[in-house]
């Protein structure tokens, strides 16, 4: 079962993405994608849903938090979210990191933060005032565990080896830019850093803006706010690993997105890969991955068709 390493944190193979609710999904489809999300994650697991308060600033956390308070079922989602740069001058200053973390514990209707991560580096504050203001908040209970996302190599072993001689909560988790055509900034430099330090990978884009869904090829116009992300990825190699995707979707029976999450849920360090929909019928596409089970060759072909 997936699990953050370090943590007690079991979680969904899938983990849901909350930065369409508020933006390309409505309150009410909002809480249908969570009901659907909620229905389809085995007991023995815990329901994962990633937001941030830059997301709708702060209408995405708000979603996230009704539905569970309506629910009732803050007990049973693992809960991740992230302290945002949006228009500060220093995000991850402490005072900006209490009030962040305050600001989204007030959105989510909850006393605790299950993951909290700091969403982009902040060169211009001192790693030791942020770690520092991280560790306060797990001294305190509102936070659980406290993760990196946007992290390059460098200032991640840098942070790592910082919380490591201070005696400070560390950082278990790091969530990169990662997917089947997206493989190089992660597995060049960032792998042997996790590797080295027992982190878990949650990577976002994991459907690569959309492209790996398969809808988006030469020639096609699709109506989606992703679409030009999407179109950077067209052409030849990524032809290529669709058509590698559409094999071993065919062979299995299920949609081309739930072989492209399954593919890098299944890679060394991962352990889950972070996707969202603005529908019930966009989830269904992504569910099926949690059953999948590739076979050696399949991977092997998938890890060929995009390297």
């Amino acid at each position: 079962m997936p699990q953050i390493p370090g943590t007690d944190l079991t979680v969904s193979d899938l983990c849901l993405g909350a930065n369409v609710f508020g933006w390309t999904a409505d309150e009410p489809t909002s809480a249908a994608v969570l009901d659907r999300y909620l229905d389809a994650t085995p007991s023995t697991r815990a329901p994962f849903v990633d937001t941030a308060e830059m997301y709708g600033e702060g209408r995405s956390e708000q979603i996230l938090g009704a539905w569970m308070a309506e629910r009732g079922v803050r007990d049973r989602v693992v809960v991740a979210t992230k302290a945002s740069p949006g228009r500060k001058e220093h995000p991850l200053s402490a005072p900006e990191i209490r009030a962040a973390a305050e600001r989204s514990l007030r959105n989510l209707r909850t006393d605790r933060i299950d993951l909290y991560y700091a969403h982009y580096d902040d060169t211009s504050t001192p790693l030791e005032e942020t770690l520092r203001a991280f560790d306060e908040l797990v001294q305190a209970g509102k936070v659980r565990h406290v993760a990196a996302s946007n992290y390059s190599p460098e200032r991640l072993t840098e942070a790592l080896d910082t919380s490591e001689r201070l005696g400070l909560a560390r950082y278990v988790a790091l969530q990169p830019h990662y997917n089947l055509v997206e493989r190089a900034v992660y597995e060049d430099g960032l792998r042997d850093v996790v590797a080295g330090h027992e982190l878990g990978v949650l990577p976002y884009f994991a459907l690569a803006k959309g492209f790996l869904t398969g809808k988006y090829r030469a020639g096609e116009q699709v109506d989606s706010p992703r679409a030009e992300g999407a179109s950077a990825y067209v052409g030849e190699r990524g032809d290529r690993v669709l058509t590698a995707l559409g094999a071993v979707a065919e062979e299995h029976g299920v949609p081309v997105a739930a072989v492209a999450l399954r593919w890098l849920a299944d890679r060394p360090t991962v352990v889950a890969p972070i996707a969202s929909a603005r529908s019930v019928e966009q989830l269904a596409d992504l569910l099926p991955m949690q059953d999948l089970v590739l076979t050696d060759e399949q991977t092997q072909a998938l890890d060929a068709a995009s390297a």
